[in-house]
């Protein structure tokens, strides 16, 4: 018998990556400037994959707000460790300064 496979096939026992989700990153303030635009989907599984990747998509500038900024998931604060699913919207909220003169 041969080891002839059809393109895309899989032999009994073999296990299929699912693909990595895709999610919507959005982007605030200094995040938004130093990357260019507000809003970008990326795969990944975590938060921390996917902010390897932007981080590695843009000039050092982004990856340095990055650092300094809180990252929520669906409206809630998360860090790298964070499961993400499809669908999901992860926010890179940077520090902001100032505020209203009294």
């Amino acid at each position: 018998m041969s080891d002839w496979r059809a393109p895309g096939s899989v032999r009994e026992g073999e296990r299929v990556a699912a693909p990595a989700p895709t999610v919507v990153l959005r982007l605030f303030a200094s995040a938004r400037e130093a990357a260019g635009t507000g809003r970008v989907e990326v795969a990944g599984t975590t938060v921390g994959e996917v902010l390897d990747q932007v981080r590695a998509r843009f000039e050092p500038p982004f990856a340095e707000v990055v650092d300094r900024s809180r990252i929520w998931v669906n409206g809630e604060p998360a860090d790298a460790a964070t499961p993400l699913r499809s669908g999901d919207e992860v926010a890179i909220l940077p520090p902001v300064s100032g505020g209203a003169l009294a």
